[in-house]
Order: structure tokens, then C-alpha cells, then sequence
């Protein structure tokens, strides 16, 4: 499963706008939005968005 793809379930499944998780998860409120426009994470993004995720945290 892509990396957007299982921020844009979790998104849904926490009714957290885009902007939020991306400052919470990795500091960059711009971050979902720039990954719909394409934008390629590195692999330390990557590890905080999934460990963010899996977390459970809620907003």
C-alpha cells in the first residue's frame, strides 16, 4: 500500500484534516497535500508518517 494511500484511510478513519496530521506526524502541514501533487517522501518522512499511524493517535 502507496504512503498516501494509507494517510488518506487514515484521514477518513480520524476525521483529522490534512494539514494537522502532517504538522503532528512530521512538522510540515503542507505534507499531504504536497504528496497529492506528487512529491516523493524520503525514507526518514516515510518512517515517521507510518510509526505516526501506527501509533494510533487520534485528533
Amino acid at each position: 500500500m502507496s504512503l498516501l494511500v494509507a494517510i488518506d484511510r487514515y484521514l477518513r478513519g480520524t476525521g483529522m484534516p490534512p494539514t494537522k496530521f502532517g504538522r503532528l506526524a512530521v512538522n510540515d502541514p503542507r505534507l499531504v497535500g504536497d504528496l497529492r501533487r506528487g512529491r516523493q517522501p524520503g525514507r526518514a518522512v516515510a518512517a515517521k508518517v507510518e510509526a505516526f499511524i501506527g501509533s494510533g493517535r487520534r485528533a
